[in-house]
């Protein structure tokens, strides 16, 4: 079975994270695989909504590290860089349904995201300068947008797991919601979005989403190249290293 799953419903297309026994942690085939349906979904007058969520028991683990470590994203297009470009240009309400471990990239897509909720138990990391890297999908940007200077910076130079309720005050979740209801509650929202006028409703994330559109993609294009910079720097590599040797990286800097 493919690793993004899809399930039409009316007007609501439903993309599954779709490797359970991984905790949905995104290769490269997925990153490609999810932009080119939700480029898809944003051409097709039929899909109205798009609903995110993941399978078994987490949203997503952020990077599979090994995938990652034979595919290190480049400064240039890259499937991390698709997804990026697909998220910023979906003009079509984005609902997500959060739940288990929403790591990486598994929080900061979650930033593109029209509405989020989370089931009461997720657990949320930021966790790149772990790995000796910076953030990506434009949260560097978003984050102190939404949470303010200090807030992202906690997340992100800390690099700590934080819950659902320190994610809604965080302005990164709509709703906290009862593990058991979260795709429940996702769907209600989608089902609403889904009646109301769709042209209007995409002319309306627009304008909300034009005056930061450009600074996005500028942080975008800056981030990647950092981000290339990094993964390829004698820090990153020892803290890959000792992640998959399960010990302590030691930076001599």
């Amino acid at each position: 079975m493919s690793d993004i799953v899809t399930e039409r419903t009316g007007a609501i297309l439903k993309v599954q994270l779709n490797r359970p026994a991984k905790k949905n942690a995104m290769t490269s085939a997925m990153y490609i695989t999810l932009a080119d349906v939700l480029d898809s979904a944003d051409k097709d007058d039929d899909v109205r909504v798009v609903l995110l969520h993941g399978a078994g028991d987490s949203f997503s683990a952020g990077n599979d590290l090994e995938d990652f470590m034979k595919n290190p994203p480049g400064p240039g297009e890259s499937p991390q860089a698709r997804l990026m470009k697909a998220l910023i240009n979906f003009e079509k309400p984005l609902v997500a349904a959060v739940h288990g471990l929403a790591i990486g990239g598994g929080t900061t897509m979650l930033a593109h995201c029209d509405f989020v909720y989370a089931a009461e138990s997720t657990k949320f990391q930021v966790p790149f300068i772990n790995l000796a890297l910076v953030p990506e999908f434009g949260s560097s940007y978003l984050l102190p947008l939404r949470s303010g200077y200090l807030a992202a910076a906690e997340i992100v130079f800390l690099g700590q797991p934080f819950d659902a309720s320190h994610a809604a005050a965080l302005g990164l979740v709509t709703q906290v919601v009862p593990d058991q209801t979260v795709l429940g509650k996702a769907t209600e929202t989608a089902e609403s979005l889904a009646k109301k006028p769709a042209r209007a409703l995409q002319a309306c994330k627009r304008l909300m989403k034009r005056g930061a559109r450009e600074q996005l993609e500028q942080a975008v294009q800056v981030e990647n190249e950092e981000f290339a910079a990094r993964v390829t720097s004698a820090e990153a590599k020892e803290a890959f290293t000792a992640f998959f040797a399960k010990r302590r990286p030691v930076h001599s800097q």
